[in-house]
């Protein structure tokens, strides 16, 4: 999927870095980024001159680190049950693809914060004899990050917009024009309800112990949600005046 923005800012002029989430790109458990992230692949692609859904999930690659460890897991645990296999088998091919990530010299943040979240899954579970607590880590992340958008939200210091601000060099100068700061507010919601979404699948799975089920539901929830979260962000904000507009008695009042 590619569509053009309005507002004339490419891709190729954003400043990589970090928004939410401790580093750029870090997975989140769902195969995604935990939160709205600067980069190439993140949020920067919101304001991209063009949008591109394969670019906002990392590739074939990308989606691979999303989607293989789970489908393995859920796979194993509906032939076997064991929880202590199931858990390794999972982190095979996760530990596979951050190396390959290595050897070819590019990035691996996503793939090794997947793959440690993963693991922290796995100890619980195995600790615990339950195979639907590896999912323990990024319902606790979920909940975190859908929290905090909510609140910057609420006291009008919305995640997104400061992000965006970032990227765009604006800093906080947005706070000041209005039609900038309803639209990052209304993306900065649109990412609290992507992370609802997820718990309103995950929670009641994870109640019913229903390891097999949240597995698999978690790959519709992880990339292809997030991506097309990134999508409404754009459409919400490429309308908004470019950068270049922000005045300097703008950036005061920021």
């Amino acid at each position: 999927m590619t569509e053009r923005r309005t507002d004339g800012v490419a891709a190729d002029d954003l400043a990589p870095g970090e928004i939410i989430g401790g580093q750029v790109a870090s997975g989140d458990g769902n195969g995604a980024p935990a939160g709205p992230v600067a980069g190439r692949g993140g949020l920067a692609q919101a304001i991209a001159e063009e949008f591109s859904a394969q670019a906002s999930v990392g590739g074939t690659r990308g989606l691979l680190e999303a989607v293989l460890p789970l489908t393995v897991f859920s796979m194993a645990y509906a032939l076997t049950g064991n929880v202590r296999g199931c858990v390794a088998a999972a982190l095979v091919p996760a530990a596979v693809l951050a190396a390959w990530r290595l050897l070819a010299r590019e990035p691996v943040t996503q793939a090794v914060s997947g793959l440690l979240v993963l693991a922290l899954g796995g100890f619980i579970a195995v600790r615990t004899g339950r195979a639907e607590n590896l999912f323990v880590p990024q319902l606790v992340k979920n909940l975190a990050f859908g929290t905090g958008l909510a609140v910057s939200a609420l006291v009008r210091w919305p995640l997104v917009g400061l992000g965006l601000g970032l990227l765009r060099g604006e800093g906080t100068a947005w706070r000041g024009v209005p039609g900038r700061m309803h639209a990052y507010t209304r993306a900065t919601w649109v990412w609290v309800g992507m992370f609802g979404v997820r718990l309103l699948v995950e929670v009641p799975l994870w109640l019913a112990g229903a390891a097999v089920l949240l597995g698999l539901a978690n790959i519709p929830l992880g990339l292809p949600l997030y991506a097309a979260t990134l999508w409404v962000t754009w459409r919400l904000v490429r309308d908004e005046p470019a950068t270049e507009s922000v005045t300097e008695s703008d950036a005061g009042a920021g």
